[in-house]
């Protein structure tokens, strides 16, 4: 642990001048505000400092927008991004009229579902490994004017370009769907996925593994150690800064957005999870692939509440565009062992109850990590607490059951507005333990409505580029 003290003494120890403190808003993007170091004492861990919380979307209006944001010591890092040294440290938001956590705080959400699991007795630590796929381009534009709307993005990896005359095209572009493991040089960005994942590194982020993805264009995929709900979540956010800046240095950007390349897979973040106390796993057991009733009333949970769960984890309009069959997306509700055509898979783990967990497929990174973690993980309590049993397993290739198979397998929603009209009928098992207030669900609700739902109704397609290629 670090503590306020250690932080203000490395500052003055490598005379950093400039603080940089983020955090995270209701859609799920970083927000930053930069002090000079004098700025930053002991309160700022404990009282925080001031900002105008009514820039921010979702939270207050302008007659009530002074609000203060925690320093969280734990998260301190120099940002390699910066030509001047400048420390890097998360914050979690306070109401400054009460000295209250501030309910639309995504993290603070968060950590009311850590303290909730605890309150429960079923456990003391839940456990959040993300698997955020994205894409790497080499050109980016959209636009809607009065006499045109389109988006175009391109990589000099999309199969698209076999024959474009490059002075020379020199070949290897993935086939779609054909992107999975290519060595060099059809696999183009092992030098840049290495320097993102050894940045990553450096930050505290406990790094594991990188490699090309299944479609063309660049998709690729960094991996690294699971963590403790709010870690993982810090550490989601930090994937994602690091890989859009060392993109953006080598002149690429990146894109996490669910599906922006028709007929290939989209981008997705299966989050594998489990809940442990006192130091021991409480996922493995006897039952069906290893697993415990613990951990099958979990899945229990995570299948009832899943429509009302994936208007979190699944936010975009975009996002329904990836759940779709035969792409790596599972849009049926169902759970088997090492079968990735079902929504939740149990790895084949070996017979390390460390290992034993399960792999949540649907949610995707568009997603406010705090939110969907947090979500996911009610959800699975509430299965736990009623003793939800999911069912018997789906042990087959869901996309190759006949249609009288399929129509007994539930599915996923069809669109975002569909995900929100269920979020809106089935919240009980986020707003009953107090983890999620009724304010802060009916105005996601309502924020997503009008600022998604609403707009695509009104204007063509590309609209949707504008709000999800930099997610």
């Amino acid at each position: 642990m670090t503590t306020p003290q250690e932080v203000l003494k490395r500052i003055q120890d490598e005379k950093i001048e400039l603080i940089d403190l983020k955090f995270i808003d209701i859609p799920g993007t970083w927000q930053h505000l930069t002090l000079y170091q004098n700025q930053i004492d002991e309160s700022s861990f404990t009282d925080g400092v001031p900002f105008d919380g009514s820039s921010i979307r979702g939270w207050k209006a302008i007659n009530e927008s002074d609000m203060t944001m925690v320093l969280d010591p734990n998260t301190a890092w120099i940002d390699p991004f910066m030509e001047v040294p400048t420390l890097s440290i998360v914050c979690s938001i306070k109401e400054p009229r009460t000295g209250e956590w501030y309910n639309r705080c995504p993290r603070v959400i968060a950590q009311k579902a850590v303290d909730y699991l605890v309150s429960t007795g079923i456990g003391d630590t839940a456990f959040f490994g993300p698997e955020a796929e994205f894409f790497i381009f080499d050109n980016v534009r959209f636009d809607q004017t009065a006499n045109e709307s389109y988006y175009h993005v391109d990589s000099v990896e999309g199969r698209w370009n076999s024959g474009k005359d490059e002075g020379p095209n020199l070949g290897y572009k993935p086939r779609f769907k054909e992107g999975y493991f290519p060595v060099s040089p059809t696999d183009s960005l092992q030098d840049i996925r290495t320097e993102m994942l050894l940045t990553m590194a450096k930050l505290g982020v406990p790094i594991e593994k990188h490699h090309h993805e299944v479609a063309t264009g660049g998709q690729c995929e960094l991996g690294f150690r699971f963590g403790k709900l709010i870690e993982a979540a810090d550490w989601l956010l930090i994937y994602k800064y690091v890989i859009k800046n060392v993109a953006w240095k080598h002149g690429k950007t990146v894109t996490f957005m669910p599906k922006p390349l028709f007929g290939d897979n989209g981008s997705g973040m299966h989050t594998h999870q489990s809940i442990w106390k006192d130091g021991q796993p409480l996922f493995a057991g006897d039952k069906y692939a290893g697993l415990s009733e613990t951990a099958l009333y979990y899945i229990g949970g995570l299948l009832k509440h899943a429509p009302a769960l994936l208007g979190i984890t699944n936010p975009s309009t975009n996002s329904y565009k990836r759940l779709v069959p035969g792409y790596e997306a599972p849009v049926n509700l169902a759970y088997s062992q090492g079968n990735r055509s079902a929504s939740i898979r149990i790895p084949l783990s070996g017979d390390n109850p460390k290992a034993k967990r399960l792999e949540f497929r649907c949610p995707d990174a568009t997603s406010n990590p705090y939110l969907a973690f947090a979500a996911m993980l009610c959800a699975g309590i509430d299965g736990i607490k009623n003793k939800i049993h999911p069912g018997e397993p789906l042990d087959k290739n869901i996309y190759e059951l006949s249609p009288e198979e399929l129509a007994k397998v539930p599915s996923t929603p069809g669109s975002l507005e569909l995900a929100l009209e269920a979020l809106e009928n089935d919240h009980a098992f986020l707003t009953e333990s107090g983890v999620f207030t009724e304010d802060f669900i009916e105005n996601w609700i309502d924020y997503k409505l009008a600022n998604e739902v609403k707009p695509l109704q009104l204007r063509p397609h590309p609209y949707e580029f504008y709000l999800y290629y930099d997610a």
